[in-house]
């Protein structure tokens, strides 16, 4: 019989179990093998709202300067970006094949409210993650129902809500004049700003306008608003809508104060086309560092930013905080990623993402940190206030909220 010395034996155990353990750590979802993790989302890189498609482009050259240093705990993300035009149905389609035939690990970082809500239904039934959604929708917030969907900027109605405070404590006898897109991000803002305004919202505000996606302007809804006679207004427009909102504005002679949802705020992708100087005096709030606010460009994070447009992206527009955000976001999922180490599970990525606490983003204002629980989808929950002076976003007050 062979007999086998008790060291080696020992040292055979050990090594054994060590590897035992070593396999027990991997566990994998669709989409991910030891060398890479694959990751899929719709952006509207075509159609009326094709500014924001810089998001997504933001993203890939993000994780292609991830992958250059090795990619993530040594595993390259593959993210699969496809445009759906912002339309709900192209939404449903391309996520179909994003899930059913890529086989992703999770849909991350998609733009727009209805896109989005329109696939929300199906990625739950298949408990896809469904993170950091590119919209302030309340309905992001729906844990019970939709545990598998969340989003990542602060809510719109809560951002709402803050504009309608401001009003209240700085212009308590204003005439309000509110424009928004009839869905349901255009819902949101209204529904959180007339909540802040209590029980004044029906004396305050003195007219209402919404438009339809498909309009081809917006004009009208404008000259409308102004024959009210408010001196204060609320748009909660995107796009050249929003553009177009402003230019009519100004060519008018219609001078109110003006708060606007950041979606409608950025100076190169929306402000710009409408003409800077139409837009002076505007408020607006916003959670992360942009290039947009000079006294944050020599920040850390932001040196970082323009380096890595400069080497990564350079044909993108660094000063476009549209292109930012997606910068930004791509740097919440690295988060999650790296914290889920070997662990690649739908479920673990989910459990990682609704038990944030304090964590900072390196992109995130100074003072603001995501935030979650599982009774609790909203990442950002805080503000800094905006006033934008012809050709920047200058920060006023503290920072606001919870």
């Amino acid at each position: 019989m062979l007999r086998i010395p008790l060291q080696l034996m020992t040292l055979c155990l050990m090594f054994c179990l060590a590897g035992a353990d070593a396999l027990a750590e991997k566990r994998y979802g669709p989409g991910v093998t030891d060398t890479e993790i694959t990751l899929g989302q719709t952006m509207p890189y075509s159609g009326a709202l094709s500014a924001y498609g810089q998001i997504g482009l933001a993203e890939l050259a993000y994780f292609e300067m991830l992958n250059a240093k090795g990619g993530i705990n040594g595993r390259k993300i593959r993210l699969i970006s496809r445009d759906d035009g912002y339309l709900p149905p192209k939404t449903v389609e391309q996520v179909r094949k994003l899930v059913e035939q890529e086989e992703v690990l999770a849909i991350f970082g998609s733009i727009g409210t209805a896109t989005n809500v329109a696939v929300r239904k199906y990625l739950n039934a298949r408990k896809v993650p469904h993170l950091f959604v590119g919209g302030g929708d309340a309905v992001w917030g729906d844990y019970q129902n939709y545990p598998w969907t969340m989003g990542w900027g602060g809510s719109y109605q809560m951002e709402g809500r803050l504009y309608a405070e401001h009003i209240l404590a700085n212009r308590p006898n204003a005439k309000i004049a509110i424009l928004s897109i009839n869905d349901d991000y255009g819902r949101n803002y209204v529904k959180g700003f007339k909540d802040g305004l209590g029980a004044r919202a029906s004396s305050m505000i003195v007219a209402e306008q919404t438009y339809e996606f498909s309009d081809p302007t917006v004009d009208s809804q404008i000259i409308s608003l102004k024959t009210s006679g408010a001196d204060t207004a609320f748009i909660a427009a995107l796009g050249r809508h929003a553009s177009q909102a402003y230019r009519k504005m100004y060519d008018i002679g219609w001078r109110p104060q003006t708060y606007i949802g950041v979606a409608g705020a950025s100076p190169e992708g929306i402000l710009k086309p409408a003409g800077l100087h139409t837009t002076k005096g505007f408020i607006t709030a916003y959670y992360a560092k942009s290039p947009e606010f000079p006294a944050i460009r020599n920040d850390p994070a932001m040196q970082d930013y323009f380096a890595w447009a400069k080497k990564w992206y350079p044909e993108g527009n660094e000063e476009d905080g549209i292109f930012t955000y997606g910068y930004q976001v791509a740097q919440a999922m690295e988060y999650v990623l790296r914290a889920a180490g070997d662990d690649l599970t739908r479920e673990n990525i989910m459990r990682i993402a609704t038990n944030m606490d304090q964590v900072e983003i390196p992109m995130l204002y100074p003072g603001i940190t995501a935030n979650t629980s599982p009774t609790d989808y909203f990442p950002l929950e805080q503000f800094q206030m905006f006033l934008f002076d012809g050709k920047n976003w200058l920060p006023f007050g503290p920072v606001v909220g919870k």
